[in-house]
């Protein structure tokens, strides 16, 4: 995928997290406060976190997308991971604010009030416009190997089971249990503690450098082999970044082949796993002569 194309993507995906939420939130916080729904003004809030954490996954997006320099000769990658470590900064703030006013509700003496048949509507309404965005947008976040905009994607899909969860308890409370509504007002917030974890720990793993998949070392190793000459790819090393991946490997030559011979195949190996790899950015292969035993943990700079 070309840049031109990755960012149309990504500008897609805010423009429709950041519409949507504008439209949910106006929609909760009013039927919520002319409803009595604390649920509803919940989740309000929680999308007034949304818009915000779209216009960061998107800052961190555009920011990935700059070309390497010579202050950052691999990229900069690992700014749509660190924008995803601020989107959970954001929810977790936001966890805290609707846990403690709910636990205030039933425990300290917060009014309970049963809430009116608008919020019913409203909760419907949230399912369906969240399912849209959040699936939407997981996709285009898969597409473009976005982690930004697949952790704002996640973001977006606690809404749905919250919105469920506001549905149910509405209709109880009207049955005469009121205070099931700050019940699913204090689920909320620990579904989006949740979320803040889950996305904490893929942005971590992100910027520590997890590989993605095994999948993505034994491509890299069944394209290597493909070039002809070439015994065995080995030692294959990972660099991920998100939306593109370095690598390092060694391969094995016939060890009676002339130098320039392998400096050529070196460069076809390369060549090869950057136009069949579509995710790898950057490649650097070390031939080895075969047979030749090598101790491959050893220190770069150990004598």
């Amino acid at each position: 995928m070309n840049k031109e194309e990755r960012n149309r993507l990504g500008k897609r995906a805010s423009t429709v997290a950041i519409l949507g939420n504008v439209f949910l939130t106006v929609l909760n916080i009013t039927v919520g406060l002319m409803s009595g729904s604390y649920a509803l003004v919940s989740e309000g809030a929680h999308t007034i976190s949304d818009i915000a954490t779209s216009v960061i996954a998107y800052i961190g997006f555009r920011i990935a997308g700059k070309p390497a320099d010579r202050e950052h000769p691999l990229g900069h990658g690992r700014a749509e991971a660190i924008s995803g470590l601020v989107i959970v900064i954001f929810l977790a703030l936001v966890a805290y604010e609707v846990i403690t006013g709910a636990i205030d509700r039933l425990f300290f003496g917060g009014t309970l009030e049963v809430p009116g048949n608008m919020a019913i509507i409203m909760a419907f309404i949230g399912i369906l416009v969240n399912l849209f965005m959040s699936n939407y947008i997981i996709k285009i976040g898969e597409k473009a190997r976005s982690p930004a905009i697949i952790a704002d994607g996640k973001h977006q899909r606690v809404d749905i089971f919250s919105s469920i969860a506001i549905f149910i308890g509405i209709m109880v409370s009207q049955y005469g249990y009121p205070f099931l509504d700050p019940c699913i007002g204090l689920f909320i917030g620990f579904m989006i503690a949740k979320t803040a974890f889950d996305v904490a720990v893929d942005n971590l793993n992100n910027i520590m450098g997890k590989i993605p998949s095994e999948d993505l070392i034994r491509q890299i190793e069944r394209e290597a082999n493909s070039v002809t000459n070439v015994c065995h790819a080995h030692d294959i090393k990972v660099d991920y970044f998100g939306s593109y991946a370095t690598v390092t490997l060694h391969i094995e030559l016939p060890e009676d082949m002339s130098l320039k011979e392998a400096h050529k195949i070196t460069h076809q190996v390369q060549d090869r796993i950057l136009e069949k790899v579509d995710m790898v950015q950057s490649v650097t292969v070390h031939p080895c002569p075969e047979g030749v035993e090598y101790d491959h943990n050893q220190l770069l700079d150990e004598k």
